[in-house]
């Protein structure tokens, strides 16, 4: 299996705006704009504009004060009858953006409690600033509490309470009464939120470079400067900077998309815009970084270097940003920031060159990334991220049958160490190195420090991030791989690859639905994302759907995992001849890559005995399959059999 959502729906119009504002726990709520503010924060006017849909479901619990919104009703506001969309899928998405917004989390909320299969219900009282008679806010409320249920008894005397105690003028006190309130039913106290404000980060997006050059074919490079900008202001503090990732904003590429539409889909104050113009051996970079909410130029560079200067123009862009929003540096980053980093420009050109190629993400595009990365590490030794690029490539290539796998796996180990032994803290180096001990090694302790400690250098990066998720599913602690996933997704809300991952850990888990719905959201951000029409197809089986799985399997890219994954939806349909064929035609073909795939089709066929001697040859071929053996669901007829927890050991994989 291959290495913040915004919602994409129709318009939906707001209800007629309230006047008044509302507080609840640590936060206050514009009725009229959708504005949500910190009470506690340092600077009053420190405010987020929630997209539309999100700020109809926080009005529906506000309005409801206490009682049960349910999903049908957030789909009724939100929706129209003939919109497109996945609801169910949707209207999680825009409760996980209300619960960032708010500090909150699913597993130990304090503001919105979900109800299971029902709805969400708002855990805090609530008090109106300035109240303006029929307004729709009051009129919507007094509405649907006429056809809501009857609240409880002891409910009623509680609200009654309380709301005969506020007052526009006391507002302190009467949180004070809630709050016992609130210890009564077993919630989080007031004091938590009244002297502990939840902490809030500063959301910064970076916008894809404009190539000025006036050459489309340094496009290349415009795309590698968006990825090290990114990099590079990611790592400055991530407790107080969130950086949007690469993946969700170059989906504004040549676009002219308002700043206020973009702060509103990736829930950010900020925005970097950037441009690139060349002059012979020159470059001209121009930065401006923006304020959503007024749309103000905060600050604005230009800055015209030579090309082997680059990287050090980017360090100066990011002190300036950290500067400007008041990011915190340590004395070591300001160091850092401001050592010189001379680059060979040949090598960073070729380096820019390989890292476009293998973003394309094909076995052609691989190749030449192959050849520039060579390049690069050729011109320039010294070049760290050459030689993770290289290593990355030789890896894919070993895993995907393109070179012999024993050699490859050699070029990528010897290239990343390499890489670290010119950078020990190199993230990306650390990721690299836990990717090899899992697939090769099967070191999954020396493979897990590895992964943490590239989370521990580079929390913002979400690739980083969404690996380390990956590899605790694999080891069964499944918790652990969604709670790193999440925050993948938070880094990089309209990356399909965090999408298709979170599918794959809840296939792992026996979530079908579910990892339905995250696969079919992968593929709607990007119809070409490479492993989830697999996973949706092995879903769809697992359902008993095999006419599903087969219609899936057309769209799958790669001749070879459509090949077993005919092998099995035709077992699965009872068409065993053709199943036969078609793994006959696989063995022939991929026998001395895809032992593991073909170890597969035997046991979903049930013959063991012929599962266990390819899972043998697999592990002979040092095949990366292997890595998902403990949790893959179409190994389960093997689980019972005695030989399956040897060779679970055999992998230095736990047994329980």
């Amino acid at each position: 299996m291959v290495e913040f959502f915004t919602l994409c729906l129709c318009a939906v119009p707001m209800h007629t705006p309230s006047l008044g504002r509302v507080r609840f726990g640590a936060f206050e709520l514009d009725l009229s704009t959708g504005e949500l503010r910190l009470i506690e924060a340092p600077d009053p006017n420190n405010k987020v504009l929630l997209r539309e849909q999100v700020f109809q479901v926080l009005r529906m619990l506000l309005e409801r004060e206490g009682k049960i919104v349910t999903r049908e009703e957030i789909q009724e506001r939100l929706w129209a009858n003939d919109t497109v969309v996945d609801f169910d899928h949707s209207i999680n998405a825009t409760i996980k953006t209300l619960r960032r917004a708010l500090g909150d989390s699913a597993d130990n909320p304090r503001y919105i409690e979900t109800l299971a299969r029902r709805g969400y219900r708002l855990m805090l009282p609530i008090q109106y600033l300035k109240s303006v008679p029929e307004t729709t806010l009051e009129k919507d409320r007094a509405r649907r509490e006429q056809s809501a249920p009857e609240m409880s008894e002891n409910t009623a005397r509680v609200q009654e309470k309380v709301q005969r105690q506020i007052n526009p003028d006391s507002w302190k006190a009467a949180l004070v009464l809630a709050s016992a309130v609130i210890l009564g039913a077993g919630y989080m106290s007031w004091r938590h939120f009244r002297f502990t404000p939840l902490p809030r980060k500063i959301m910064l997006a970076v916008l894809p470079f404009q190539n000025l050059t006036g050459d489309p074919n340094k496009e290349y490079l415009a795309d590698g400067l968006t990825e090290q900008t990114i990099s590079q202001l990611a790592r400055l503090n991530p407790e107080q900077l969130g950086v949007i990732a690469r993946t969700s904003v170059m989906g504004y590429k040549h676009k002219d998309e308002r700043l206020d539409q973009v702060g509103r889909d990736l829930s950010v104050q900020y925005v970097l815009e950037n441009s690139l113009r060349e002059s012979g051996d020159h470059m001209r970079l121009t930065a401006q970084l923006i304020q959503v909410k007024d749309q103000t130029h905060v600050w604005a560079q230009d800055y015209d270097y030579p090309v082997k200067d680059v990287l050090n123009v980017e360090d100066d862009v990011a002190q300036a940003v950290a500067r400007e929003i008041r990011v915190r540096l340590t004395s070591k980053q300001q160091a850092e920031l401001a050592q010189p980093q001379p680059v060979n420009p040949e090598a960073f050109d070729a380096y820019m060159q390989g890292y476009y190629h293998f973003e394309r993400n094909t076995d052609k595009d691989t190749e030449m990334a192959g050849k520039y990365y060579e390049r690069a590490t050729h011109l320039d030794p010294s070049y760290a991220l050459a030689w993770i690029g290289l290593s990355r490539v030789r890896n894919w290539q070993a895993n995907t049958g393109a070179i012999p796998v024993e050699e490859g796996q050699r070029l990528a180990l010897e290239a990343v160490e390499r890489a670290l032994v010119l950078n020990p803290n190199l993230p990306e180096a650390h990721t690299q190195m836990g990717r090899i001990k899992q697939q090769v090694d099967f070191d999954w302790a020396g493979s897990y420090a590895s992964f943490h400690r590239a989370v521990t250098l580079d929390p913002g990066n979400p690739e980083v991030v969404r690996t380390a998720a990956g590899s605790a599913a694999m080891l069964g602690r499944f918790d652990e791989g969604l709670q790193l996933n999440r925050q993948a997704v938070d880094l990089d809300p309209l990356n399909a690859d965090s999408w298709e991952s979170f599918a794959e850990i809840e296939f792992f888990m026996g979530h079908l639905d579910q990892a339905t719905a995250d696969c079919k959201k992968a593929i709607e951000l990007n119809p070409d994302v490479v492993a989830a029409h697999t996973v949706l197809s092995q879903i769809y089986v697992m359902q008993g759907r095999p006419h599903d799985a087969l219609a899936e399997i057309e769209l799958v890219r790669s001749d070879a995992e459509r090949g077993q994954l005919y092998a099995i939806a035709y077992y699965a349909l009872g068409r065993k001849k053709e199943s036969d064929a078609a793994l006959s035609e696989f063995i022939t073909k991929y026998h001395t890559s895809g032992a593991y795939q073909i170890a597969e089709v035997y046991a979903f066929r049930n013959q063991p005995d012929e599962a266990f001697e390819w899972l043998n040859r697999a592990y002979a071929q040092r095949d990366s399959g292997l890595v998902i053996t403990k949790v893959e669901p179409t190994l389960k007829s093997l689980h019972n059999d005695p030989r399956f927890s040897l060779f679970l050991k055999k992998l230095n994989l736990p047994t329980d």
